[in-house]
């Protein structure tokens, strides 16, 4: 492996931070290259569970960098936490942790937007995390955002602070219904605290990755969110503020696109979706349930219960076309071991008419039916194999007919337990050819 990228295959909460643990191992840099706070990627070790919101995963490897890219829109409050936390339990990031002085920062009118936002919306609300994202990418699109770099260099951050402050309090009102109530002088004096603890982590990182591309370091980058969450091509208007998809590394860190090795997309043995927009295959019944607890599906930034169903191969289809995924990932194959039958959707019918893509667009009276094939349980416990041909010949029969369904794209990985150990390589990656 030199240069990959891991990237969500449906709607989010896919298992990304496990994969990404389990690569982070053969990897030299991880690379965060998108979104923001409003991510949650959880990483067990050794029994205990770090749930990761701008950090990269793969920090919980002794000697591993890592990389916050100027694609991500960085709350430098959050990032703090989390590195403290860290160093409460013994994990140094001291000289492996560096943030893009570029990337925009999500400040706190920012999520004060995000709310007024969504309640004023009231029942066609997004489902947003309330953490300003988008109202952060908003200013970066309008040039008017704060960066990084301009953190350190206070008399600049308190103009720029000033005239984004005075043009929301302006907006407020007329714009949502209620009154910004944020001091210029306490802000600025927060944030001031902030730079000084910001600043060694601070650098040119898109110079650091073409360097590190130079000395063939293997290089992984993480993504957040899902490709059906991407802001051009998921389902919108409920998606999220940016480019989810593997072609915004290139935007998002700074490297160019030949770069690039292998595409891995992670994908559950079912799907799930957190937020408001259209989900085909939901299940609003006792299997829906069932799996929302066995699979302990509960939003790891929210704490919102995430809606549940079966397995959408008309949306992974969509996924691998969009990001030119070379491997599938599978995650969460144990959940599914107590059901007698299971449902993969194989494509829709829209108002009568066979549809095997997901539409750009839905009318009111659209109406999507997924349209089921059904295939055996396994009913046994999967948690202990180690080898793919440890699986039942039920489960492997299932992997196998999702990657059918999925244009025949090789599984990397299936995933039988939330723990490191509880991962089954089924086709590792290869090593590239040398570049000339």
């Amino acid at each position: 492996m030199s240069v990959s990228i891991v990237v969500g295959s449906q709607w989010g909460d896919e298992g990304k931070a496990k994969v990404i643990d389990y690569l982070a191992e053969r990897s030299d840099v991880i690379i965060r290259f998108q979104g923001g706070a409003n991510a949650g990627h959880t990483v067990i070790v050794d029994g205990d569970k770090f749930i990761f919101h701008l950090v990269p995963s793969g920090i919980m490897y002794p000697g591993k960098v890592c990389v916050v890219g100027n694609g991500v829109v960085f709350d430098a409050e959050q990032f703090l936490a989390e590195v403290d936390e860290l160093a409460a339990k013994g994990i140094s990031v001291d000289g492996r942790l560096f943030i893009s002085d570029i990337a925009h920062l999500v400040l706190p009118y920012h999520k004060a937007q995000d709310h007024a936002g969504e309640s004023r919306m009231g029942r066609k609300k997004i489902g947003t995390t309330g953490r300003g994202i988008g109202p952060a990418y908003a200013d970066k699109v309008e040039r008017t955002g704060i960066r990084v770099g301009d953190l350190l260099r206070r008399d600049v951050f308190v103009a720029k602070l000033k005239a984004n402050l005075e043009r929301r309090k302006a907006i407020f009102p007329a714009a949502y219904g209620q009154e910004l109530d944020m001091d210029l002088d306490r802000l600025a004096q927060q944030y001031g605290a902030v730079a000084e603890r910001i600043k060694p982590f601070v650098t040119n990182t898109a110079e650091y990755v073409f360097h590190a591309l130079r000395q063939e370091k293997k290089i992984l980058f993480e993504g957040a969110q899902g490709s059906l969450l991407d802001i051009d091509h998921g389902t919108y208007p409920f998606v999220t503020s940016s480019n989810t998809i593997a072609g915004a590394v290139c935007a998002g860190s700074g490297i160019g696109p030949a770069a690039v090795d292998n595409v891995i997309g992670i994908v559950k043995t079912y799907t799930t979706r957190v937020g408001n927009g259209p989900f085909p295959t939901e299940l609003n019944d006792e299997t829906g349930e069932f799996i929302r607890r066995e699979g302990g599906e509960f939003g790891a930034t929210t704490g919102r219960p995430r809606r549940c169903g079966w397995f959408d191969s008309v949306v992974v289809r969509k996924a691998v076309q969009l990001n030119g995924i070379t491997h599938l990932a599978l995650t969460k194959l144990d959940v599914l071991n107590k059901l007698d039958e299971i449902k993969v959707c194989t494509h829709y019918e829209l108002n009568g008419t066979k549809q095997d893509y997901y539409p750009a667009y839905l009318s009111d009276s659209d109406t999507l039916v997924p349209v089921y094939e059904s295939l055996p349980g396994w009913k046994e416990d999967l948690t202990g194999c180690s080898k793919f041909s440890q699986l039942p010949d039920k489960a492997v029969a299932y992997v196998r007919r999702l990657q059918e369904l999925c244009y025949g794209v090789p599984m990397l990985i299936v995933s039988v337990g939330p723990a490191r150990d509880q991962t089954i390589e089924v086709n590792p990656l290869q090593q590239p050819a040398a570049k000339a």
